[in-house]
């Protein structure tokens, strides 16, 4: 790899180096490197772009890391990513996309994953979304799917900054008895920027419970949308919150739904969506910083804190 490239990686998987455990690097639309371990096996799928991670049963204190990174115009990279997490196990996903576009033309990354997480494990899953260039399109559609079996816990924590053009985004998750899904968004855009982010959770075993924050920055004339859609089948709990912080120009909606079929279930929806307050511009400006300074700290605690 070139530095344009290592640090494309670096920023998106805070990979310095190649890791030492399980991964799949894919570099403009091919397979760059792969390696498995005893515990992790990582092998192409036969019939389309894509691989199957299968996770054996106990694994404990392991990561797999499948960053992908794109620094050509023109390119429309599809793949599908399946994970098979056996029983009682404890990992560490990193995935995420780069992109370096210097060129007139588009290009677009679209990674289709799906989660199947086997009883009383525990998955943690960070997803980087970046673009740079100052030329076309950069373009990223990621769809998650998820399946948690008894007792199962996942965390998700995602991140899109500026630079991305347009994004797709959705999430459908199933939840059984027991299971616990966390999800922590971090979404940022600018100029004329566009994000439409979908969540579907159902909550279909008895004890789920399901917990989505969304923090989001809209800048220029950039425009988000946040859909989510909470359905309580058994005695559960779920709670969705999206806070936005609207600059210039930009627009952000939310549109919540929630479905309660069953009289134990417990949704609740929370939105909050306005500017930076200006009272603490002014506590930073009156310790020497200036508006843009004062604005940029407050916004990368509120999508980093």
């Amino acid at each position: 790899m070139n530095k344009l490239e290592k640090k494309l990686l670096e920023k998106i998987s805070d990979l310095h180096t190649m890791p030492s455990g399980a991964f799949n690097i894919r570099k403009n639309g091919q397979l760059f490197d792969r390696a498995s371990t005893k515990e992790i096996e990582i092998t192409p799928k036969k019939n389309k772009n894509g691989i199957n991670i299968k996770i054996k049963d106990g694994t404990k204190n392991k990561s797999v890391h499948i960053p992908v990174i794109i620094t050509v115009g023109g390119l429309n990279d599809l793949v599908y990513n399946d994970f098979y997490i056996g029983k009682d196990c404890d990992v560490l996903i990193v995935a995420g996309c780069g992109i370096h576009n210097a060129t007139c033309k588009t290009s677009l990354h679209s990674g289709i994953h799906s989660f199947h997480v086997g009883q009383n494990s525990k998955v943690r899953y960070v997803e980087k979304h970046i673009a740079e260039g100052k030329s076309g399109d950069k373009i990223l559609n990621p769809i998650t799917k998820i399946v948690l079996q008894k007792n199962s816990f996942m965390q998700i924590e995602t991140l899109q900054l500026d630079g991305v053009t347009s994004s797709l985004r959705k999430t459908i998750a199933r939840l059984g008895e027991g299971a616990t899904l966390k999800v922590q968004e971090n979404i940022s855009t600018s100029e004329q920027q566009w994000t439409k982010t979908y969540f579907k959770v159902l909550l279909a075993g008895r004890d789920s419970r399901a917990e989505i924050v969304s923090h989001s920055v809209a800048k220029g004339r950039s425009f988000q949308e946040f859909k989510s859609n909470l359905i309580g089948q058994e005695l559960c709990f779920g709670h969705v919150e999206c806070d936005g912080i609207m600059m210039d120009e930009a627009r952000i909606v939310s549109v919540p739904m929630i479905d309660a079929q069953n009289s134990n279930s417990s949704l609740i929806h929370e939105a909050a969506i306005g500017k930076i307050a200006s009272d603490e511009l002014i506590k930073l400006m009156s310790l020497g910083l200036s508006k843009e300074e004062a604005e940029n700290m407050i916004i990368e605690g509120f999508l980093l804190g």
